[in-house]
């Protein structure tokens, strides 16, 4: 085989090993996010019984920035505002959340948790840790930091698809 030919090969091997990573990625990653889907879908269950996924995650937003608006729930999560304001009704039912006028604009309102809320959160978020500690706490601390540092790498790349930005490091 010439050099040209070798070449040739070499290239078209490290496309087949590229595409081949990134196929494992996809599918270590969908894994995952079911999983994932899986674990909210527990901890959403164990704030409340009729509690769907979509509603926790606002729940651990709302938690994580304090009083925030509806819209700006709305981008943080990256849907829709009538999707947000069904599910905040949801948990405003449940007396999880509450409005009050925001202080910056009295025409807008700024959703907080309840002390149920609160206090839900914090018992559904020590079981999410705890189960973290389980899974993980064997790993070295240098391999945990190595994995959030790839998972913020990896996330960071989604913000420019319009995703909103992590604020909570």
């Amino acid at each position: 085989m010439g050099r040209a030919q070798t070449g040739a090969a070499e290239t078209g091997s490290g496309e087949d090993t590229l595409d081949a990573a990134l196929n494992n990625v996809e599918h270590q990653i969908s894994l995952f996010w079911r999983r994932a889907r899986s674990v909210s879908q527990q901890l959403s269950r164990q704030v409340h019984p009729d509690m769907e996924p979509a509603a926790y995650g606002l729940l651990a937003v709302i938690r994580r920035e304090g009083p925030i608006r509806l819209t700006d729930l709305a981008l943080n999560i990256g849907v829709g505002k009538p999707s947000v304001s069904r599910q905040i009704a949801f948990l405003e039912s449940l007396g999880l959340v509450s409005k009050e006028a925001d202080p910056l604009d009295g025409r807008a309102q700024a959703i907080r948790l309840t002390e149920k809320g609160e206090e839900r959160m914090h018992q559904v978020q020590d079981a999410r840790r705890q189960v973290f500690r389980e899974r993980l706490g064997e790993w070295p601390v240098g391999e945990l930091q190595t994995l959030a540092e790839y998972m913020a790498k990896l996330n960071t790349i989604y913000e420019h698809d319009g995703f909103a930005k992590d604020t909570s490091a």
